[in-house]
């Protein structure tokens, strides 16, 4: 998954990050609303932690942001203030969830993963897709019973167009799920090529059909045929 952490306190933001990446997720901080606010400009996320108190602006102005903007990321506001007020603001301006510091890194995951679940499979820990089977907590994908091993980011790949199926997804696009801001410094992202061919290639092995299509000049699709 890709989290952005909107969180001033470097420290706090430090060990989040460090915590969340070992389990695999990719992780890009911003330690004020504008810098926040530019990495939103850019990119898209799965899910954002975010503070609210920022010191050149507020939080609750990002989570307006995110809503008038349409944007479909998950939000876990993670702050000091233990207010009902400040809970009812910021669930009614969009947010999934608020977390109270101090908390435990096993619960902030705990409550990624529930968000991540509600909105990629409306609350279901597994999405089935014909033959193909994607077990979100164990991380599993498996083809008529049969368990495929796949790398973390070809699991991740596979599930962004499993739930982007019928949609013309570009390379650029499919580098910046699974890599992150990183995406930037790659030179080309013709890679994308060899991990989607590894992906096809282990699916049709174990028994499934091939659903990946190419779109010349632009990326690749998963048919919903």
């Amino acid at each position: 998954m890709k989290i952005l952490i909107v969180e001033d306190e470097a420290s706090l933001q430090s060990s989040i990050s460090e915590y969340l990446s070992g389990l695999g997720n990719n992780c890009s901080g911003a330690i004020s609303y504008t810098q926040a606010l530019e990495k939103l400009d850019l990119y898209h996320y799965d899910c954002i932690l975010l503070d609210l108190g920022l010191g050149d602006g507020e939080g609750l102005q990002l989570l307006s942001y995110l809503k008038r903007t349409n944007r479909a990321e998950g939000v876990i506001i993670i702050s000091a203030r233990n207010s009902l007020d400040d809970k009812l603001i910021g669930l009614g301006l969009g947010a999934d969830d608020y977390l109270t510091k101090p908390f435990h890194l096993s619960e902030l995951n705990a409550r990624i993963l529930a968000i991540i679940r509600r909105k990629s499979a409306h609350g279901e820990r597994q999405i089935v897709f014909r033959e193909i089977t994607i077990d979100l907590d164990a991380k599993e994908v498996k083809v008529n019973g049969q368990l495929v091993h796949m790398t973390r980011k070809e699991f991740d790949l596979l599930l962004y167009f499993i739930a982007n199926k019928g949609k013309v997804i570009s390379k650029s696009a499919a580098v910046e799920h699974i890599w992150g801001d990183d995406a930037d410094m790659a030179d080309s992202f013709d890679f994308i090529y060899t991990h989607i061919r590894n992906i096809r290639k282990k699916l049709t092995d174990a028994g499934s059909g091939d659903y990946f299509q190419s779109v010349y000049g632009v990326g690749y699709k998963f048919i919903n045929e």
